[in-house]
């Protein structure tokens, strides 16, 4: 007999299909299947067509294409038969979904059956809806289903309660044609049907909340049927291991969840219940404790009081002992949220939590860690810290990254002093110091710069750890930059404390670390310059050192490493030719700002255009001291912070983009715009230093002036230049002071972690094209040239009140048509004196502003006297568009907070 005959069965065909020893084999029997029965459709035999829709679905599971038989699905379906209704159903469920364009025609069908007389034919139409119904099908026959939900046969009641979910789902407008027969189904007492009728309620209640509040009128009856299945006997049709009927317990818990949340009245009615299923309900079972979980989940979305949230997060500290894995993974996830809640009662499972931190399961310590960060407060960061550190130097590899995430986040938000801060820190460095974030070693050395009584502490705890380097280049970063700075405390003991190991240490021994680490093979180019500029500055606090200082220095000129052979260069230059300034060049550098850093690195995220007016510094003993307005700090990065070179003990604005510290340190100058304050002329070409590597200085176009730099006399500077740090080595020029002007101070200055204080500004006569004095070498003259007539522009009234008063003049350069120099004067119109005065300006895109730091920020009364401020326009579009500003002015009149705001419109024309 053939195999693939009509009246082959279905056994024979899976039987055929499973003898394949081959893919190629398989598809070849279900390709001569599938023609046989393409066959048997174009016949329209109605003999054996349920037998081949049989077959379809057997290949459909399998994965091949059957769209050609969901025809025959519909024509079985419209049979009178209940065996071929039965297979055309399922055919109908399986072959189609509700995308598909001919379950239209179904729709017909299926409202005759659901109003059949035969309850398993009306079964059938019920599962089939229930499973494939459309919107457009929801709507046409929800009233039928709505009748039989009030039918009388609980089986009928039970499919058509499920068919309805579906139906609110597809359509939710018609939620409440279906809450009175749901709230019906909550007094059956067959438990199929109730358990199909509180699903209904379930999913009203979220579909509507005029449905939400009709069900909670029945809240009582809920708790009832929840006490009965708590204190009824043994039932053996529902009872799961000991508990009856788990599944109907757990659908009853939720439906009770949506209704107690956020009701009062609600919430204290189940209350009581809740606590006795908390009580009674067996753990050792795992349907216990899935009702155990629902339970506190209730608890917790409820208006529950106090004593109940204990007990529910009290279950979750038992589900934290259980071994089954899944068990303790809920219950950690469901104690990140009882933490917003009841912050004690989980604290009381500290010791459990930090157990699974220790878990050899990944993902339960990766949630543990999480909680135990959340729990931690001011009182118990110490023990916590200590747990955490322990667990660290044991812990997996792939887990020490997150592990040491949270131990230093930890460490900075609760620390409770800078001495154990930087404790744990060290401790951090020395068991994972690999993993620890340049941002975060940043954050350690601003606490060490600001802690004056614990630096030497700090240095002596860094030179000890440093027999446990192995690779750790963070670890070692931070104790060159400790030695480079505070080297000479660990000769002097320095700020001892109380307790504190001796340690005896020689000059040679210092250097002998540095050297380990220029020489060492693992270090990274970063790390050994870092090296190399800390034996700079030791050379001249270690003079017995000195020459081994500078042929450690000069061994790296042939380096490979550019950035190794500049430094070694350059560091070289100021050893051998410039020792009478090489003191103050290496001097400590200042207190490190760490409120401006952190307003740098929130101004950087931001990217506003508003040039800020106003800063803060914080002071060695933590307080914060107002400064001049108009000071705007650019925004760092913590690796380069981390290696000193953008922190200013006093923040500049950035005026010119090749400074003399840059050529000389080897930090290099990007092109950028060059600013000059008000009353300041700069010149085009003129340089005041040799280039590096012996390249020849241009002769400057504008006038100008030589300067001695070695000379500059120790009188206070009022105003300061600042440097980029991050620009490029290409651009050498620096603008120079016509004659009579004063010259701006260099101090405070710093780069690759050198400070310059004590150089400040000198007035110099005009010495006519004297040559310039170059720090690292010979300079040739420049010569100099005369610069064009400056033009001239009116003053303006850019803001005027009844109180304030604020003119501007104007000054322009002619080589540089686009920056315009203004000069802002404010006049207090009034007899009160204005303080904390801060002004601030924004310009649009295509221009760039800087503002220079105010004369003052008090602003005395009735015209007496008056602030000054300098801005600097760049107007990328001169000449098409014109100058356009906004101004906000801030100040306080007898200590109320006022505002003025303005906007600037008039400025002359060709600015």
């Amino acid at each position: 007999m053939n195999a693939f005959a009509m009246g082959t069965r279905l056994r024979d065909m899976i039987r055929a299909i499973r003898a394949c020893k081959t893919a190629a084999e398989e598809r070849a029997v279900v390709r001569k299947e599938c023609a046989a029965i393409r066959t048997a459709i174009s016949e329209n035999d109605p003999d054996y067509r349920h037998r081949n829709l049989a077959k379809l679905m057997f290949i459909h599971m399998l994965g091949y294409p059957t769209h050609f038989g969901q025809m025959e699905c519909l024509k079985l379906i419209a049979s009178a038969g209940f065996p071929e209704k039965r297979i055309g159903y399922l055919g109908l469920m399986l072959l189609l979904d509700e995308r598909q364009e001919v379950l239209m025609l179904v729709t017909n069908s299926l409202k005759q059956d659901l109003n059949h007389m035969n309850q398993y034919i009306v079964g059938l139409a019920l599962c089939a809806l229930g499973n494939i119904c459309s919107a457009e099908m929801a709507r046409d026959l929800a009233p039928e289903v709505e009748k039989l939900l009030q039918s009388s046969n609980p089986n009928i009641r039970k499919k058509a309660a499920l068919c309805s979910v579906r139906i609110i789902r597809k359509v939710p407008d018609l939620a409440e044609n279906f809450m009175r027969p749901a709230s019906a189904l909550l007094s059956e007492k067959h438990h199929g049907v109730l358990i199909a009728g509180i699903q209904l309620c379930t999913e009203l209640c979220k579909a509507s909340i005029e449905a939400l509040d009709h069900i909670r009128k029945y809240t009582k009856d809920l708790v009832r049927i929840l006490k009965n299945m708590i204190t009824s006997g043994y039932a053996p049709e529902y009872d799961i291991s000991g508990i009856t009927d788990p599944f109907l317990q757990i659908r009853v818990l939720r439906l009770l969840r949506l209704l107690g949340k956020g009701d009062a009245d609600s919430s204290d009615i189940m209350s009581d219940i809740l606590a006795q299923v908390a009580t009674n309900t067996e753990s050792n079972k795992n349907a216990g404790n899935a009702i155990l979980y629902e339970c506190v989940q209730t608890i917790m979305a409820i208006e529950a009081i106090g004593g109940l949230r204990v007990l529910a997060i009290n279950i979750l500290g038992r589900f934290l002992s259980n071994r089954d894995n899944n068990i303790r993974y809920v219950a950690l996830n469901m104690l990140m949220k009882a933490v917003t809640v009841d912050f004690q009662a989980v604290q009381r499972h500290r010791t459990t939590i930090l157990e699974c931190v220790k878990d050899s399961d990944a993902s339960i310590r990766k949630r543990a860690l999480e909680l135990a960060f959340l729990l931690v407060n001011d009182t118990n960061v110490k023990p916590l810290t200590k747990e955490l550190l322990e667990y660290l130097e044991v812990s997996d590899p792939e887990f020490k990254s997150d592990l040491t995430a949270k131990i230093c986040s930890i460490v900075e938000k609760f620390t409770p002093s800078k001495q154990w801060y930087i404790d744990q820190m060290i401790k951090v460095l020395v068991e994972a110091g690999s993993y620890v974030t340049d941002e975060v070693c940043h954050s350690l050395i601003v606490v060490i710069s600001n802690a004056m009584d614990l630096q030497g502490y700090t240095v002596r705890c860094f030179y000890r750890a440093s027999q446990h380097w192995n690779q750790n280049e963070s670890l070692v970063r931070v104790t060159v930059w400790c030695i480079g700075e505070y080297g000479e405390m660990l000769l002097n003991h320095a700020g001892e404390l109380d307790g504190e190991e001796p340690l005896t240490v020689t000059e040679s021994d210092v250097v002998d670390v540095l050297e380990g680490i220029l020489k060492g093979s693992t270090g990274n180019v970063t790390t050994r310059a870092m090296a190399l500029t800390a034996l700079l500055k030791l050379s001249s606090r270690f003079p017995p050192c000195a020459e081994r200082i500078k042929d450690l220095i000069t061994q790296h000129k042939g380096s490979l490493a550019l950035e190794l052979q500049q430094r070694s260069i350059e560091f070289s230059s100021i050893l051998y030719k410039h020792e009478n300034i090489k003191s103050t060049l290496v001097e400590r550098m200042p207190v490190l700002d760490e409120l401006a850093y952190a307003a740098g690195k929130k101004a950087d995220a931001a990217g506003g255009l508003l040039a800020t007016g106003s800063s803060t510094k914080a002071t060695s003993s933590g307080t914060a001291a107002n400064l001049p307005n108009g000071v705007s700090k650019p925004p760092t990065n913590a690796l380069m912070d981390l290696l000193d070179l953008s922190v200013d003990d006093t923040p500049t604005p950035t005026v010119s983009s090749g400074d003399i510290l840059q050529d000389l340190l080897g930090v290099g100058s990007s092109p950028a715009p060059t600013f000059s304050g008000v009353g300041q002329a700069s010149t085009g070409g003129a340089d005041v230093l040799l280039d590096l590597l012996s390249i020849g200085t241009p002769p400057a176009p504008a006038q100008s002036t030589s300067t001695d730099l070695a000379s500059f006399d120790q009188a206070p500077s009022a105003s300061v230049i600042a440097f980029d740090p991050l620009s490029q080595l290409a651009s050498l020029a620096s603008p120079i002071s016509p004659p009579q002007q004063r010259v701006k101070s260099f101090g405070d200055n710093r780069s690759m972690g050198l400070a310059v204080n004590g150089i400040h500004e000198a007035t110099k006569p005009s010495l006519p094209a004297s040559p310039m004095v170059d720090l690292l070498g010979d300079l040739s003259p420049a010569p100099a040239v005369s610069g064009d007539a400056v033009p001239t522009y009116p003053s303006i009234v850019a803001f005027e009140s009844k109180v304030l008063k604020v003119t501007f003049d104007f000054t322009k350069q002619p080589d540089k048509p686009q920056l315009t120099s203004v000069q802002a004067s404010f006049t207090n119109l009034t007899s009160n004196t204005y303080t904390d005065f801060i002004f601030q300006a924004a310009v649009p895109k295509f221009m760039q502003l800087h503002l220079d730091p105010a004369s003052s920020n008090i602003l005395p009364p009735s015209g007496n006297g008056k602030i000054v401020q300098g801005l600097s326009i760049n107007n990328s579009q001169h000449g098409q568009k014109p100058l356009a500003m906004r101004l906000r002015i801030a100040y306080k009149v007898n200590g109320q907070d006022v505002v003025e705001q303005g906007q600037v419109n008039n400025f002359p024309a060709g600015l």
